[in-house]
This record gives structure tokens, sequence and C-alpha cells, in this order.
């Protein structure tokens, strides 16, 4: 998506949240949600949930970019990848929706677990 579409569409569009400031309480509100929406998912007690956005300029390999990332923690014995990863589709759909009428060719990618500490399997860390 162009960034500089998103920034004039929300200046013709006042009513609209600015989409780097989409309601990040409702992202971790997701989060806890995960259960009710991903099958074998139990309900977990989640201490943190911080989503963050980023613009990422285009360059000659692809157009600009918003670039979201959940952190999620929890003080139990398992894992909470499906609770980061349920947040960032979701703040990624809530994008696309805010900014549909403008470019409906968006495209969600390269989404993906960066690190994990904790749970059953231990560590993990991309590339690692």
């Amino acid at each position: 998506m162009l960034l500089h579409l998103i920034v004039g569409y929300h200046q013709s569009c006042p009513n609209l949240v600015p989409v780097r400031g989409t309601k990040r309480k409702t992202h971790s509100e997701v989060a806890k949600k995960t259960s009710d929406l991903i099958p074998l998912c139990h309900p977990l007690a989640l201490t943190r949930v911080a989503i963050d956005f980023e613009a990422a300029q285009a360059d000659v390999s692809r157009a600009g970019a918003i670039i979201c990332t959940a952190t999620v923690e929890t003080v139990g014995p398992t894992g909470v990848e499906m609770e980061a990863l349920t947040a960032v589709n979701v703040a990624l759909l809530t994008i696309y929706d805010m900014c549909k009428a403008v470019d409906r060719a968006m495209v969600m990618t390269g989404i993906k677990l960066l690190e994990k500490h904790g749970g059953k399997s231990g560590s993990f860390v991309a590339g690692g």
C-alpha cells in the first residue's frame, strides 16, 4: 500500500482513526480471545500484550508498508505465540478494512513468529 495514499485518505476523512493509531487496546483484547477463534487453543491469563506499528518506506523491491509487531507475555507454563500471531493478523485486517477504499490490492505477508521463550518447547528465535 502506498503510504502517501494512506495519509491523503485520512486527511480527507478526518473521522477515521489514523492507521498508525489504530486501537491498540482492541488488538490486545483480540489476543485474549484467541481461544474463541482457534480450535484447540485454551484461554490464557496474559500479563502483557503490546501492539506496535512501524511505517516502512517504499524502495525498489517493495511498496510502502506497515509493519505490525505483537509482544505477548504470560506467567503460565505455556507459549503465547498463537495469541501474538492472532493479534498481528487482526491488527492488519483492521488496517485493510480502514484503507480498502484507497487500495484493494494490499497484501498481508511475512507474518511469522520472530521470537519465543518458555513453554513446553523452550526458546525459539527466527533465523537463529
